[in-house]
């Protein structure tokens, strides 16, 4: 995650509850960019600049490659931190929003960044997400890769605002929890739009304890954001966008 850095600090504790299933895991978290990883070298330095928790980061340094995280909440990198520890990876994690990445001494040495788990949309509007494109384009190699996922925002307005209750329980590590989100859409697609979050978590009692944040996120479109990894001197090479599905992944090339 990235910004607003606060707010995921408010999250950090509980943010497994909000993490599929299939992503919980660093195994699966990097088994889910396995055709990606395809086309990078063995032992690619890479970074994982929305590292949230940690497990696509401890997860491609389990698979070999030379990784450093960033993320904008210092309670995220604490818990990318003790995630490589429980793990036995060495995995640099700092706290660094991504105006500020061309300050760490990085331009030019990767050879991929990530910018996944719908983080890109917290950037705030149009030119600031350019210039949070523009940041990861310049810590990239020549040719090298920009990895990032994203919410179909345009699916997310034609279902319209409203509460959307998790249809089941979710269990972590012998806990159980229910997730709420509640949606703000404003009337102008350009404003920024506002996410309700909240876990219940279930004791075996019954009794609940419950966290809960408002999100800020200014949406785009998959065209708007193909206009704007261009203007950051990147050339897209693939997407899995299609009208209805939740979330896509696109990738994108630093000329």
């Amino acid at each position: 995650m990235n910004l607003p850095s606060r707010s995921y600090d408010t999250l950090a504790g509980v943010y497994e509850w909000l993490v599929p299933e299939p992503l919980s895991t660093p195994q699966g978290a990097v088994a889910a960019f396995a055709a990606v990883l395809d086309d990078l070298p063995p032992g690619a330095r890479v970074l994982d600049c929305a590292a949230g928790t940690g497990e696509l980061a401890v997860g491609l340094a389990l698979r070999g490659h030379d990784v450093v995280a960033s993320d904008a909440s210092a309670r995220m990198v604490e818990r990318t931190r003790a995630l490589a520890a429980e793990h036995g990876v060495v995995l640099p994690a700092v706290v660094c929003a991504w105006e500020s990445l061309e300050h760490q001494g990085w331009q030019g040495s990767f050879d991929a960044v990530f910018c996944v788990g719908n983080s890109l949309a917290h950037a705030g509007p149009a030119p600031r997400r350019r210039a949070a494109l523009a940041a990861m384009a310049g810590v990239l190699r020549s040719g090298g890769l920009l990895v990032v996922t994203s919410r179909n925002w345009e699916l997310v307005r034609r279902q319209g605002p409203g509460l959307k209750v998790a249809d089941h329980l979710i269990e972590r590590r012998g806990e159980r929890a229910l997730v709420i989100y509640g949606w703000t859409l404003p009337a102008d697609a350009e404003q920024a739009l506002f996410v309700d979050v909240a876990v219940a978590r279930i004791a075996d009692d019954g009794a609940v304890t419950a966290s809960q944040e408002r999100l800020e996120a200014w949406p785009f479109a998959s065209a708007q954001l193909d206009a704007d990894l261009r203007a950051a001197g990147l050339t897209p090479r693939s997407s899995t966008y299609t009208a209805d599905a939740e979330r896509y992944l696109v990738t994108a090339r630093r000329s």
